[in-house]
């Protein structure tokens, strides 16, 4: 039983590492496949397409999904690149206007803000609580080449992944049984990001506008780190709408802004999030609140913020994956919402 154990443990601490070790090769590669995800579900609706969809192959829906949502990302990066350079000479400004804030404050009620954050955490930069959010965007773009390499490649290996099958298991049931699995793990994924991605777009178009009205700068980047952190489950919603909420802060120096931004943002958040989700989204996930919140901080603790991002389709793959096979499907019951897998 201690050789058992020990031998689990190992094993854990093995894939942990593994999985930091491999963060610059496994967060494109799985990035690439949710994309690849998105695109294959693009390409159905495509085909859906009346009298059109039928008259075109499916590798050229495939072509044509590919180029219109890869230019719409392409668009994008170049306007959200303009927004981080416009933000990055506006800074100093904003600092400006904190000083004059704090300096406000510490007259009114006796209460440098500045003095107490040094006491925690030394010297206070806005640049600082910003880098983490901007490195992971970074990132991001940097890894780009990467992922549309990965997607490429992800479309040549569908042509060909059934021949592989077939091949691999001779037995029909067992062919059967894998295929199964297989299109469970493709439905759930792509039901997630495609249903994820057009919250995510409401959220985040809803936000611009309002961000536009109230006068904040750069809104097209907020608007688009709210569509990005809708991504993040129970805080990505509460960061999205805290960090524009504090530029509004710095931007005017006023609580009124803050305080618009906080309660116009928060209540789309609100809305979209208790009301519009739920009767979208439905109960397709079967995921515990606590695991996720578990998964979160497991992929935010070892990834980061993209991490965060994936915990989700990755946690949902993995409960599919182990409620196939009978070692691992407790565990899957336990991951579960219900316990029902």
């Amino acid at each position: 039983m201690a050789v058992k154990t020990a031998s689990y443990f190992i094993i854990i601490i093995s894939v942990i590492a593994g999985l930091i070790i491999g963060k610059p090769l496994l967060v494109p590669f799985i990035l690439g496949l949710l994309i690849w995800f998105l695109i294959v579900e693009f390409r159905t609706l495509l085909i859906k397409t009346p009298w059109l969809g039928q008259r075109l192959s499916k590798s050229l829906w495939t072509v044509l999904a590919s180029i219109i949502l890869f230019s719409l990302f392409s668009i994008t990066i170049n306007v959200l690149i303009d927004n981080i350079t416009i933000l990055g000479k506006q800074l100093p400004g904003y600092e400006n206007n904190l000083k004059s804030l704090n300096a406000s404050i510490h007259e009114s009620f006796g209460v440098n803000i500045f003095d107490r954050i040094k006491n925690y955490s030394g010297d206070f930069q806005l640049t600082k609580l910003l880098s983490p959010l901007l490195n992971s965007l970074s990132d991001l773009f940097a890894n780009g080449f990467m992922i549309v390499l990965y997607v490429l490649f992800l479309f040549l290996e569908e042509t060909v992944f059934r021949q592989k099958l077939k091949q691999v298991f001779k037995s029909d049931d067992r062919l059967n049984e894998v295929t199964d699995v297989i299109e469970k793990i493709n439905k759930s994924t792509s039901d997630y990001i495609t249903l994820k991605t057009i919250i995510s777009l409401i959220t985040g178009l809803a936000s611009y506008f309002a961000l536009l009205f109230i006068g904040v700068d750069t809104p097209i980047f907020w608007a688009f780190l709210i569509f990005l952190m809708n991504y993040i489950p129970t805080i990505g919603s509460l960061i999205g709408t805290l960090f524009p909420a504090l530029i509004a802060l710095l931007q005017f120096g006023d609580m009124l802004h803050f305080g618009l931004v906080l309660g116009i943002v928060g209540a789309i958040q609100i809305v979209v999030g208790n009301f519009i989700e739920p009767k979208v989204m439905g109960n397709s996930l079967n995921l515990s609140p606590l695991v996720v919140i578990l998964a979160l901080s497991f992929w935010g603790a070892i990834w980061g913020i993209t991490g965060m991002v994936l915990s989700v389709p990755i946690t949902v793959i993995m409960v599919i994956l182990f409620a196939q096979f009978k070692t691992t499907k407790p565990i899957a019951a336990l991951l579960s919402e219900k316990g029902i897998v």
